[in-house]
């Protein structure tokens, strides 16, 4: 690309190459090739589904080794709150009136909202009236900030839920508390890390400083809080509908943030053994976390019981030369049952010396055990990948990986009784106690595109390989079936006022 002065500037700014540039170009240009799904998961093919004994028996182990690893729970939290509000604001712009079904759910349940009290606070005299005949003060008061200025702040600083004793906690206080029970080590230290946006970051921090020390008495915990924001040059550059550099009305190229699987770097940072990964707004109210802090160390001890194997076996390989048949065996059973991982027919052809190397190379991988909830019709999920190899992978799949003009992908597609719900938890050190290096083991091709628009005209935008799905590609990877009850999203400010956020 023929980049002038600025531009050069301006990406060097970001601490992007112009070979990177010019290859997201290219990305634009040529696409993403398309994930070959080649069967759903199903319990016994690529799903587990615990017995209540066998949960009792994962978090005792969990309870028993997990606790010895360093924790931490690795929380992204950069998303503004803005588009839980989109009803909201189509309201307050007149593109719907007071007597559309959602503004008046919203009306009808305000004061079961666990921020009502702060909202009739910021109305001041008028909150009385304004509430009894649906004023439009009531919605510019929750959005602006002339009152809770909830339109600008992140998830994490919106009151979720409110308690029988009067207590309200943010969305952030909830990983804070749930943290306590299912992510202190032996000494009773909660590691927790936010990524956040560099807008609120003040804001997020003087709000734990608040009630850090709450929690700490409460709970009897230390935490340790760590926090860091997207790297700016995980960006990419937006382009026309001709793949050309979009080019704002200053003549600035545009770059816009790459998407969660932009966080990769932010984990890879982190020092840790075990890391919880859990979105900011997937939280309930306290009555109703036990599954959760029960499944989370349940997930933690399947973790624990598959890297004892794991690594009892990279120590086996690492100084052979060849293996019997009946330990070959025994291998590629472990590798396709326990790590999701189907060899290629071409394996049966490789030589006695390099079939260890091979069964080394794929057990010496970070490993990540993913909950999946019971779910139909919701598109992407769990699946069986199928690479140009031969090779059969579980991966969890967005929709938009999927080529929906082949009819077997759409059938497979459809086919699939589970959902992603970004709850995992993952071992990130290898069997010599080293960090994996988390950039080796992402698929670059597993990007998305998507048509945005910005100052009114259409553009073409480039997500990286989101971080739960092509970033942790070739990661060893387990999926276990959870219960509903530990997938309790807030996308839209009316999810607030179903029951598992009603505290």
């Amino acid at each position: 690309m023929d980049f002038n002065h600025k531009d050069l500037h301006q990406i060097a700014e970001l601490g992007i190459s112009v070979e990177e540039v010019e290859s997201q170009i290219c990305r634009y240009i040529n696409g993403f090739p398309d994930l070959n799904l080649f069967a759903p998961v199903e319990p016994g093919n690529g799903l587990r589904k615990l017995t209540p004994k066998e949960v009792d028996a994962y978090i005792s182990l969990f309870e028993e080794q997990g606790i010895k690893n360093e924790l931490v729970k690795f929380v992204p939290a950069s998303g503004a709150a803005s588009r839980m509000f989109k009803m909201l604001y189509n309201f307050l712009e007149g593109a719907i009136s007071v007597d559309d079904n959602d503004v008046k759910q919203f009306y009808d349940g305000l004061s079961n909202f666990a921020f009502y009290d702060e909202l009739l606070e910021s109305l001041g005299s008028e909150a009385n009236n304004a509430v009894e005949v649906r004023d439009k003060k009531v919605v510019t008061a929750l959005l602006t900030e002339k009152g809770l200025n909830y339109g600008f702040l992140p998830k994490a600083l919106l009151t979720f839920h409110k308690y029988a004793d009067g207590k309200v906690t943010k969305a952030i206080d909830e990983h804070l508390i749930e943290g306590a029970f299912y992510g202190a080590d032996e000494d009773g230290v909660v590691k927790l890390h936010f990524t956040v946006s560099s807008e609120h970051m003040d804001l997020i921090k003087e709000h734990i400083a608040r009630v850090k020390p709450v929690y700490k008495v409460e709970f009897g915990k230390r935490y340790e809080i760590t926090y860091s924001i997207q790297d700016k040059a995980t960006d990419t550059l937006a382009v026309d509908l001709n793949n050309a550099p979009f080019r704002k009305e200053n003549g600035e190229l545009l770059f816009r943030p790459g998407g969660h699987g932009a966080l990769l770097k932010n984990l890879n940072a982190i020092k840790g053994d075990i890391v919880f990964i859990k979105n900011i707004d997937n939280v309930a109210a306290q009555w109703l976390i036990k599954d959760t802090i029960d499944y989370k160390k349940a997930l933690g001890g399947v973790l624990v019981e598959a890297q004892n194997k794991v690594f009892e076996y990279c120590k086996l390989l690492e100084n052979v030369n060849t293996i019997d048949e009946d330990m070959e065996q025994e291998l590629l059973v472990f590798i396709e049952e326990q790590l999701g991982y189907k060899m290629p027919e071409s394996f049966a052809e490789k030589t006695h010396m390099e079939k260890p190397k091979l069964l080394f190379k794929i057990l010496n991988r970070p490993i990540r055990i993913c909950g999946v909830v019971e779910s139909s019709g919701t598109g992407g999920g769990p699946f069986w990948v199928l690479h140009k190899d031969g090779t059969q992978t579980l991966q969890l799949v967005e929709t938009a990986q999927v080529n929906l003009k082949k009819e077997d992908q759409v059938a497979i597609l459809n086919a699939s009784c589970y959902a992603n719900i970004t709850d995992l938890v993952c071992g990130v050190k290898n069997y010599q106690g080293e960090a994996f290096d988390l950039m080796q083991f992402r698929d670059p091709d597993t990007g998305f595109i998507a048509e945005k628009s910005a100052g009114g005209k259409t553009l073409k935008a480039m997500e990286l390989p989101g971080l739960w799905n092509g970033a942790m590609s070739n990661w060893n990877t387990v999926f276990v079936e959870v219960p509903m009850t530990t997938f309790n999203p807030v996308k839209t400010v009316l999810d607030l006022l179903k029951k598992e956020h009603q505290g």
